[in-house]
């Protein structure tokens, strides 16, 4: 269901430097700034054709369109006008999170291979349900965590997985601190959103535009259940597990305290410091950057490594080793964009594929679950359920707004 549809050159309206039958047409969902990172990353990919925008301002749709140079006629403001288009082999997501699975979901249905921005899920039932279609419809499937795709952070976590800073100890990250604002009022909803479709599956409440569109949705949590744990410490998180080779599994036991806003408009987690730990013995220690670098430090009985963009090492004489031919290597990407449509061709798995994705946001979700109850959570990562704790298997999920539904 998911195979790329040819489609002529002439409708497409491209240079013909690509045969059409190697073209990949995209569609854009969520057309803020990220997405426009989105579409630089995938400008440098010859195959791709983008042919269609949606957004739920139709005003920015049309003004991503434009740089698209697209008609009109294939901007949208609802996605399923988007994805019921026969011309559109893949999709790309950049909305915020509380859209992302639902989105995702249907697109795959309508046989559309997805690319969708971290964190995957806003809740650990939507992250499980996306693996499922995903396996169920054999759609190619990219997250956002683009970290993966670099050099560097391979290297590290190759120099980790093969002993090179001996037995390891432990992990530590350092990921940005939520924010806090005052009270701010509902205001009249402009006439050039559809604030309806905006909420979604969220509860019904007034408008304020620093949520919708100044990106204060982040730190609300009818959009974003773990704030920043999730919407930023995604990346650091999926790192670490790929280090410590736990990236399809989770942690069986987190502690986590946090600091939250006293009262205005936004309510997850400002300061955070959490413990995850392993079946394997391995500990993560992750905390805001008041008191960790922001990055990812494995720390072995030999020497350390530090990763984010970059690679650092002591000693130092790690960053000049070479993986040898009988050692483990991992996922060589050629870049995030360019892996995900490689992928789509080939039908391979993706760097960040929907079972990795979902160990990574489920561990972050974790962690604000954590913070928000203030006490130890043992987790059985293969059943997904605390261990005795209805209280915290009720943080699992949440009733959706009608008519949205998994």
């Amino acid at each position: 269901m998911a195979a790329p549809v040819v489609v002529p050159a002439k409708a497409l309206g491209r240079a013909e430097d690509v045969a059409p039958s190697n073209r990949i047409t995209m569609g854009h969902i969520g057309c803020g700034g990220r997405m426009r990172r989105v579409k630089e990353a995938f400008s440098g990919v010859k195959e791709v054709q983008p042919v269609a925008t949606c957004d739920v301002r139709r005003t920015m749709a049309e003004a991503f369109g434009k740089k698209l140079r697209l008609k009109t006629d294939s901007c949208y403001t609802d996605f399923r006008e988007l994805i019921a288009r026969d011309d559109v082999d893949a999709v790309a997501i950049a909305t915020p999170d509380h859209w992302h699975v639902l989105l995702a979901i249907a697109a795959i249905r309508a046989g559309k291979d997805v690319y969708c921005e971290k964190p995957l899920s806003n809740t650990i039932e939507e992250g499980r349900a996306l693996v499922q279609t995903a396996n169920r419809y054999g759609a190619v499937f990219q997250h956002g965590t683009q970290l993966r795709s670099l050099a560097a952070v391979r290297l590290a976590c190759e120099l980790v997985r093969n002993g090179w800073i001996g037995k390891l100890k432990e992990v530590r990250i350092g990921s940005p601190p939520g924010k806090a604002c005052g009270p701010v009022p509902g205001e009249p909803v402009p006439a050039k959103i559809d604030y309806d479709l905006w909420l979604g599956p969220a509860p019904e409440v007034p408008y304020v535009a620093q949520v919708v569109n100044r990106k204060g949705w982040y730190f609300v949590s009818d959009y974003s259940k773990s704030g920043w744990i999730a919407g930023y410490g995604v990346h650091d998180l999926d790192i670490a597990q790929w280090g410590i080779d736990q990236e399809l599994t989770g942690p069986v036991r987190i502690v986590g305290h946090g600091n939250y806003p006293r009262g205005g408009l936004f309510d997850t987690v400002l300061t955070y410091d959490l413990e995850f730990q392993y079946a394997n013995g391995v500990k993560i220690i992750m905390t805001d950057t008041s008191k960790n670098r922001h990055g990812v430090t494995f720390i072995g009985e030999e020497g350390w490594v530090f990763t984010r963009q970059g690679i650092e090492a002591e000693p130092k004489s790690l960053l000049n080793e070479k993986i040898g031919p009988d050692e483990i290597h991992l996922y060589d990407s050629p870049g995030h964009a360019r892996n995900f449509i490689d992928c789509v061709k080939s039908r391979s798995e993706t760097i960040a594929p929907p079972e990795v994705a979902h160990r990574a946001t489920s561990t972050a979700l974790l962690g604000g679950i954590a913070c928000q109850l203030g006490r130890p959570l043992p987790w059985d990562p293969h059943a997904e359920r605390f261990v005795d704790d209805a209280e915290a298997d009720r943080l699992l999920r949440y009733a959706m707004r009608e008519p949205w539904q998994l």
